[in-house]
């Protein structure tokens, strides 16, 4: 009785834009600590490396949380994962807001460090979102049409710390650091609260947690057009996902790519504010921070990259994209290695690197449901999660080469992408031999 009553809810379209939502809201997290580490780098006496490690704090949580919550969508849908990881991330926020209050105040030391890495991990919780959603959207769209809804998923959700990074170059400088916080801390909770009545399962979940069985439930949800289905529970889901070759190739792949954009989400203000030191602009009496909008623009290009890249990936298939994608990095790499000095080639630089890495991202996630149909959620959480570690590892690594090389090391750590680009060929060269 329950099953002819129970009335399959929402579209394909829907259930990418619902996940879209969550991501997107969740994923702004990602600029919270990068856009205010010069301020804390300052009132707590911090090094290049500890700064480094507090801008990349959100992260840790928002890569390694990816690869269970990812899982866990093979047993639940998204939903459930989504909204919990949504609201750890509200958790972290109101810390670093009252952290905020009391950078403003002059009360923060030395000790007030690891309050501020366990609240920006905390924080980062709402980026782990990005393969839960990814898990969600494939579910819902048939293997044709997943470089498509997967490039709009992930692009437009990449946009978020890119337009707070708009925000908050206005913010910081008429709000303060406190404030800045607590007006991210008021999106969260919209776009969460947007997300709890818009976001939906596929039909599949739908059926399953209705009580219906799992043949019947994979059945009714095929009659109506849904071609992907999980075969195995969340351990089990990244086992079989982990024991293929392909999935820790697309993960050193996604390493390189969407963890060097978000470790450089986090670095850029940091390596403009101290490289250049470019005066705020102001507009009609309203002063915006430079090193902020900079940094926005890298997020915005590499969003926008990924959107497109993903038709592209659909159309002449993922391994091609990839080496296009590589070589465009390697080329924006090279130019910010070498030059320190000229403010317009750096722009042009990383202008350049983000449309790279913004066309791998895509790429990426176009061969994840090629390579593991059966495991999706598995699959997207290691590749996800672990290559999303990129964006924990990279910015302490890129202050080292400033604590050992001064102003120049904020050039030549770029050598860390060129040296990962020459990876990313030998196993996108692999991943195609593979598939032929």
């Amino acid at each position: 009785m329950k099953q002819k009553n129970f009335e399959l809810k929402g579209t394909p379209e829907e259930g990418l834009w619902g996940a879209t939502i969550g991501f997107f809201i969740g994923f702004a997290a990602v600029i919270a600590l990068g856009a205010t580490a010069p301020e804390f780098k300052v009132a707590l006496g911090l090094s290049g490396a500890m700064a480094g490690l507090l801008a990349a704090m959100p992260n840790l949580s928002g890569s390694l949380l990816r690869i269970p919550f990812s899982a866990w969508t093979d047993e639940v849908g998204g939903r459930k994962p989504m909204l919990l990881l949504l609201s750890l991330s509200i958790i972290g926020m109101i810390g670093l807001y009252i952290l905020g209050i009391q950078l403003e105040n002059g009360n923060l030391n030395l000790d007030s460090y690891l309050p501020l890495l366990f609240f920006g991990f905390l924080s980062g919780c709402g980026i782990a979102t990005f393969s839960v959603g990814i898990s969600q959207v494939s579910y819902w769209y048939s293997q044709k049409d997943q470089g498509k809804a997967l490039g709009r998923y992930a692009g437009i959700g990449n946009l978020a710390p890119g337009i707070f990074s708009f925000i908050i170059a206005v913010t910081l400088v008429t709000m303060g650091v406190a404030n800045s916080y607590l007006l991210w801390l008021f999106l969260l909770i919209l776009g969460t609260a947007i997300y709890y009545f818009y976001g939906k399962d596929a039909w599949y979940f739908q059926l399953k947690n209705e009580g219906i069985s799992k043949e019947e439930a994979e059945s009714i949800a095929n009659e109506h057009g849904q071609e992907i289905f999980p075969r195995y529970k969340l351990a089990d889901s990244l086992k079989n996902s982990g024991i293929k070759w392909q999935t820790w190739a697309l993960v050193s792949l996604y390493f390189t790519s969407f963890g060097g954009f978000i470790a450089l989400g986090t670095w850029f203000k940091t390596y403009w504010f101290e490289l250049y030191n470019p005066n705020p602009l102001e507009i009609d009496g309203v002063k915006f921070g430079i090193p902020l909008i900079l940094n926005g623009i890298f997020i915005v290009v590499g969003s926008l990259a990924r959107v497109y890249a993903g038709n592209y990936a659909d159309k002449i298939g993922g391994t091609k994209t990839l080496y296009g994608g590589i070589t465009i990095l390697v080329v924006g790499a090279l130019i910010l290695t070498v030059n320190t000095s000229i403010y317009a080639i750096s722009i042009v630089g990383m202008i350049v690197l983000a449309l790279g890495m913004g066309i791998m991202n895509a790429a990426v996630f176009k061969l994840v449901p090629e390579a593991v149909p059966d495991a999706v959620g598995g699959a997207a959480g290691w590749v996800g999660g672990l290559g999303a570690f990129g964006g924990f590892v990279i910015p302490p690594i890129l202050g080292m080469f400033v604590d050992i090389g001064g102003k120049s090391g904020y050039g030549t750590g770029f050598v860390v992408f060129v040296f990962l680009s020459l990876i990313c060929y030998l196993l996108t060269f692999k991943l195609d031999k593979s598939s032929n």
